[in-house]
């Protein structure tokens, strides 16, 4: 495996142009570039945004508008015909889905992004490929060493397996195992049926991923996102989920692209809890992941927005703060699944988890849908951010919803790590339901959260999607001037004297502090000492002067000290 390994990254290296060559020098001497604030990121999916890869380089002026550095559209390489779980189902690594373009087109976009000074981070389906991949149809047509590229079990075994595992669909897609007549036993399927999961305990695996980040690499893709990272190793009488080996793949992908494309960062996509995410950032010597979902604080954002209280946003945010100095965290508010509740199961009651999951679920404030679960877990939830809050909901104060939205994304952006926007959040799009009458899509509960792009809610008015979109321009021009300001540092938790006010600092050089009032009602805070000294708020300029602090309803504040 190691000859092998030293082959591929010796081509790689030797056929990595000069342009790409020249980003990696400049970002390996510029140590600590990715904790840096403000490095804001758009998510989105193709055809739902701008149609195609080349609709999107015309949508670049509108973006850069925004303040966005990294694109990060959803699966886009080709897929099975038919249902493919979104894009997630891949059939070609090596080839985009052809209605959405080519792989000149992909590679004119990262070309343009890079003029522009932003960045593409493509999405790689890691865990598994689909069954119409050409390793799969390989291994169904009798080939041994194809068929070791995934986990065929005895029937008589598959019981055994299933005791610990935990269904991701237990609804649309229950068990983790498919038989196939071709293959002569079950195959593990985690997800749906047609996702056959990789067998990475066969070393040709991995030297088949990493030729995949490698082939793109060179193409001028400066980020991955490894999609189910946590499935990625199987050991029995466990969940399969966050094995030791899972979080050493990792590590090992981030090392071969250190010597073949230092520049590239790897973002891990582990919705789990905050213990089992850190080690992906790495353990000891060995760097892992660059970026991971800040989900916890995500998830306890929402938790203490419906309480109006928070305590359960502070737990998170300390539990955060223990990353590597190396690691940074996504922050974000939403985004193409489903908000899942369980995954704050170490740090919350269950009679916590089910009132958020109830308050969400169509209750409160909200116009979101209840999800699936599993047996005796608590439904998760899905909906744009926008009905999240409130916005088109006619008994509910417009006003109102549109600053709980506006806070949510205030408070991400003043957090160490990169800020993520979710399409659409920032014209406050609300939820597609027209899923529901397509025979294609209506099966499946997330689609409610992935609309289509609505442009003419993108010109400027003085409405909430106006507005929102000229608030998310304001924080992410405030997030890269902290860094002009000196402030750095991981957000770390204040204990406040009001229990509706998140207040959280980040002390590197610059004393700053982040309140957010939570509460439909004025609150007065007083600081702890030391952090209530005269400042003035980065958001809006104006002098904080020394002592307790006014908030309006919903008004979020980042209190720089005077020096």
């Amino acid at each position: 495996m190691f000859a092998k390994a030293n082959d591929l990254l010796g081509r790689a290296v030797a056929s990595r142009r000069a342009d790409l060559k020249a980003l990696d020098h400049r970002r390996s001497a510029d140590i600590g570039w990715t904790a840096r604030s403000g490095e804001t990121v758009y998510a989105f999916y193709v055809d739902q945004f701008a149609g195609t890869l080349d609709g999107v380089v015309d949508r670049l002026d509108y973006l850069q508008s925004l303040g966005i550095r990294w694109l990060h559209p959803l699966p886009l390489l080709k897929a099975r015909p038919g249902e493919s779980d979104g894009g997630f189902a891949v059939a070609d690594y090596r080839e985009v889905e052809p209605r959405l373009g080519d792989l000149a087109a992909l590679e004119r976009l990262s070309t343009e992004l890079r003029r522009r000074d932003m960045g593409l981070v493509l999405d790689i389906v890691c865990n598994h490929t689909a069954r119409e991949h050409d390793w799969a149809k390989r291994a169904r047509a009798g080939y041994p060493h194809y068929r070791a590229y995934y986990h065929v079990i005895d029937a008589e075994d598959v019981a055994g397996w299933e005791a610990t595992l935990i269904d991701v669909f237990p609804d649309t897609a229950p068990g983790n195992f498919t038989y196939d007549a071709a293959m002569a036993g079950w195959v593990w399927t985690t997800f749906y049926p047609y996702q056959w999961d990789l067998n990475y305990a066969n070393p040709e695996v991995f030297l088949e991923m990493l030729d995949v980040l490698l082939f793109h690499a060179n193409r001028g893709v400066q980020g991955f996102r490894l999609d189910s990272a946590p499935f990625l190793w199987k050991r029995a009488g466990t969940t399969c989920r966050n094995q030791p080996e899972a979080y050493a793949i990792v590590a090992a992908f981030r090392a071969a692209l250190d010597i073949a494309a230092p520049s590239v960062v790897l973002l891990t996509e582990a919705i789990e809890s905050p213990e089992d995410v850190m080690p992906f950032f790495g353990e000891g010597d060995a760097r892992g992941s660059d970026l991971a979902y800040n989900n916890g604080v995500m998830t306890a954002l929402w938790g203490a927005l419906a309480d109006q209280d928070a305590m359960i946003a502070r737990t998170m945010i300390a539990a955060a703060a223990e990353r590597p100095n190396h690691a940074a965290w996504l922050n974000y508010i939403r985004c193409h699944d489903d908000l899942i509740w369980n995954a704050l199961a170490g740090h919350a009651s269950p009679a916590d988890l089910q009132r958020w999951s109830d308050f969400y679920g169509g209750n409160g404030f909200s116009g979101g849908q209840a999800f699936q679960t599993v047996p005796g877990g608590v439904p998760s939830t899905n909906g744009m951010a926008a009905a999240l809050v409130g916005l088109g909901r006619p008994d509910v104060d417009q006003g109102e919803a549109l600053a709980r939205l506006k806070l949510l994304y205030a408070t991400i952006h003043a957090l160490d790590g990169w800020p993520m926007i979710y399409m659409g959040d920032e014209v406050a799009l609300g939820n597609d339901v027209t899923y529901r009458d397509d025979p294609a899509r209506c099966h499946e509960g997330r689609w409610l959260q992935r609309p289509e792009m609505d442009w003419s809610r993108a010109s400027p008015t003085d409405s909430p999607e106006g507005q929102m979109r000229d608030a998310i321009r304001i924080y992410g021009a405030a997030a890269r001037a902290l860094n002009a300001l000196g402030v750095a540092g991981r957000a770390v938790p204040l204990v406040l004297d009001c229990a509706a006010v998140l207040g959280f600092a980040r002390d590197d050089g610059r004393r700053f502090l982040c309140l957010a009032n939570l509460s439909a009602e004025a609150q007065t805070v007083r600081c702890p000492r030391g952090w209530d000294g005269p400042g003035f708020d980065v958001l809006t300029n104006r002098v904080i002067p020394a002592g307790p602090v006014d908030l309006a309803p919903f008004e979020v504040l980042w209190r720089l000290a005077d020096q």
